[in-house]
C-alpha cells in the first residue's frame, strides 16, 4: 500500500500527516517548539529545534506507525507558516535565530515605506501589504539595526527553504510562499527589483524559484537512511499553510470564503484575478499561474483564547491546557449573545488585517459589575471572531460571498463555529477533517500523479462534515456589538501607538 507523507511546519508545532491515495488519513503526529519574545515586539524561534523535531516526529510516525501497517511511502510534500526569515552564512549555518510572522520590530521601516510612494509600489507588485510581519520589513530592518549579520548572511530563507536545503542541499522556495514575502511580482513572478533594492539586496541572496509541483531534488542519503525512506520517495516542495488550508477546505468557488482558526487566523477567497484595494488591506498570494489566494490575516485567533485559559482557568486540577479551555466554552455557553453589554479586543499581538496597526493592544470594555467570570470567558470568544468578521466584511466589498467554509483547531470548535454563522449570518460548512492544510498538501500530490486533473477539481472532493446556519436574533445581537467593537479598534489608535511608546521607554 502506498501512502503521502505531508509535513506542515506551523507558528508552534510540526504537524505530519500519512494520506492513504483515496485521501484518508492513515497516520499523524504532531511535536512542539517555543517562540522567544526576548523582548517587546521580538518573535523567534530556534530552527535547529525546530528541524530536530521535525525528523522526530517524522521517523516515529513512518517506524510505529506505517512500516509497521507495510505502507509505502511515495511522496512528501512540505507546508509551512508565512513570512519567517533566517540569515544563513556561505555554509548555511543560521547566524541566530528565525524570526517569525509575529515579530514587529520593522514597525518604523513599514510606517516609512507605506507613507511614501515607493510602497503602494511594491504593494501593488507584490500583494504583500506593508507591515513588519513582511520578511521585506524584516530584511531591511536587519540592514538597519543588525548591520553585522545582515552583512555576514549568504542567503535570506524562509523556515521552510532551510529545512529542505537541510534535507537535499538545494536552496528552493515555492511560488505561493514566495509571493508572501514582499519580494517577489506576483504578475512576473519573479523577484522585484524594487522591492530588492528597499531591502538592500540581490537577488542571488534569495532561494530559487520553484512551482509548488516542483521537487528541489532528492533527498540526502543520510536521511534516506535514519528515516528509512526509499531514494525513489518524491520530494515536493508544496506551499503555503494558508494556500493549502484554502484548497483543502474545498473552497474554490468565488462565492464562497475559507475561514482558518488555528493560534493565528485569516479568512481567503480564491479568484483567477488580483483583488485590488485602495487602502492595501488586503494580501493577494499566489498559488500556481494566474490563480490567486486573496484575504486577511489576523495574528490573534486561538492563541488568545489559550493566553485565556493560562491566566485565568482553573488550574487546581492537574488537567492540561485544551481540557481546561473545554471547560471554559462550556461554562460560556450558559451566557447570551453579546455577553451581556462586555466587549473584547483581542489585540494581544498587534494586529494584521484590517487595522494593519503592530501597535494595537487588547482590552475589555464595558465591564459592570454584574459581569463574572463567564462574560470574560463568552466575550474572549466573541472578540476573537469580531475580528475575524472584520476581515470578512471588508472583503465582501470586492467579492460576493455566501457561505463560509471553516478550518483550524479553534474555528471547528462547534461553539465557535456557531457563533461564526452568527455573526457572518451565512451557512458555515465544516469539514470531515479539520486540517485542511493538510489535506491541501495530499491535493497537490494527488494532482501531479494524475488523480485529479487541477486544483479546482481536487479541491471539489473535500467532503463537508456538516453545515451550520445563524440564527436570526443572535446574527441581530452580534450586529449591533459589532458596531461598537470595530469603532473602538479605531477610536484607540492613538492610544496604542502611545501605550506603546511607553513600553519601548519612550517620553
Amino acid at each position: 500500500m502506498e501512502c503521502i507523507i505531508t509535513i506542515e511546519l506551523g507558528t508552534n508545532a510540526v504537524r505530519v500527516f500519512a494520506f492513504d491515495l483515496k485521501g484518508d488519513v492513515v497516520a499523524s503526529a504532531k511535536g512542539s517548539y517555543p517562540t522567544f519574545h526576548i523582548q517587546p515586539d521580538y518573535s523567534e524561534q530556534d530552527p535547529e529545534q525546530i528541524f530536530i523535531t521535525m525528523l522526530y516526529v517524522l521517523k516515529n510516525l513512518i517506524t510505529e506507525k506505517l512500516h509497521p501497517k507495510m505502507y509505502s511511502i511515495r511522496s512528501v510534500c512540505f507546508l509551512a507558516s508565512m513570512h519567517s526569515v533566517l540569515a544563513i552564512d556561505h555554509q548555511g549555518v543560521p547566524l541566530g535565530n528565525v524570526i517569525t510572522w509575529a515579530d514587529n520590530r520593522g514597525k518604523k521601516e513599514a510606517n516609512e515605506l507605506k507613507q511614501s510612494p515607493l510602497g503602494k509600489v511594491i504593494y501593488n507588485a507584490t500583494g504583500t501589504p506593508i507591515h513588519p510581519m513582511s520578511p521585506l520589513i524584516k530584511i531591511a530592518w536587519l540592514k538597519n539595526n543588525d548591520s553585522e549579520r545582515f552583512s555576514k548572511a549568504f542567503k535570506f530563507l524562509s523556515m521552510k527553504s532551510y529545512i529542505l536545503q537541510q534535507l537535499t542541499g538545494e536552496y528552493v522556495i515555492d511560488y505561493s510562499l514566495a509571493s508572501a514575502t514582499g519580494l517577489l511580482n506576483i504578475h512576473t513572478m519573479e523577484w522585484e527589483p524594487t522591492a530588492l533594492e528597499f531591502a538592500g539586496i540581490t537577488s542571488d541572496r534569495l532561494p530559487r524559484l520553484m512551482s509548488v509541483f516542483s521537487s528541489p531534488g532528492k533527498l540526502r542519503k543520510e536521511y534516506q537512511t535514519s528515516l528509512g525512506l526509499s531514494p525513489d520517495t518524491q520530494i515536493m516542495i508544496g506551499s503555503s499553510d494558508g494556500c493549502m488550508a484554502t484548497l483543502g477546505a474545498g473552497t474554490w468557488r468565488e462565492d464562497k470564503a475559507t475561514v482558518t482558526i488555528e493560534d493565528s487566523g485569516a479568512v481567503r477567497v480564491v479568484g483567477k484575478e488580483v483583488l485590488r484595494d485602495e487602502k492595501q488591506r488586503f494580501f493577494n498570494y499566489l498559488i500556481a499561474k494566474n490563480c490567486y489566494v486573496s484575504g486577511g490575516p489576523t495574528n490573534n485567533g486561538g492563541v488568545v483564547f489559550e493566553w485565556f485559559a493560562k491566566q485565568f482557568g482553573d488550574f487546581r486540577i492537574p488537567f492540561d491546557t485544551e481540557q481546561i479551555m473545554e471547560g471554559l466554552i462550556r461554562e460560556a455557553c450558559n451566557v447570551r449573545a453579546g455577553s451581556d453589554g462586555l466587549i473584547y479586543l483581542p489585540y494581544l499581538l498587534g494586529e494584521r488585517a484590517p487595522l494593519w496597526n503592530a501597535n494595537a493592544r487588547g482590552s475589555y470594555f464595558g465591564i459592570n459589575i454584574k459581569h463574572e467570570r463567564s462574560h470574560f470567558i463568552r466575550a474572549t470568544i466573541e472578540g476573537i471572531l469580531y475580528e475575524i468578521y472584520s476581515i470578512g466584511k471588508i472583503l465582501q466589498e470586492h467579492r460576493a460571498i455566501n457561505s463560509l467554509s471553516i478550518n483550524g483547531s479553534f474555528a471547528t470548535i462547534p461553539f465557535c463555529a456557531q457563533l461564526m454563522a452568527d455573526i457572518f449570518n451565512k451557512p458555515v460548512h465544516t469539514v470531515t477533517n479539520f486540517s485542511s492544510a493538510a489535506r491541501g498538501a495530499f491535493l497537490l500530490n494527488a494532482i501531479d500523479m494524475g488523480i485529479y486533473s487541477d486544483l479546482e477539481q481536487a479541491a471539489g472532493s473535500t467532503p463537508f462534515q456538516e453545515t451550520l446556519y445563524p440564527r436570526e436574533q443572535d446574527h441581530a445581537t452580534y450586529t449591533r456589538y459589532f458596531r461598537i467593537f470595530e469603532r473602538l479598534s479605531v477610536k484607540l489608535e492613538d492610544e496604542f501607538e502611545e501605550i506603546a511608546d511607553l513600553q519601548q521607554g519612550g517620553e
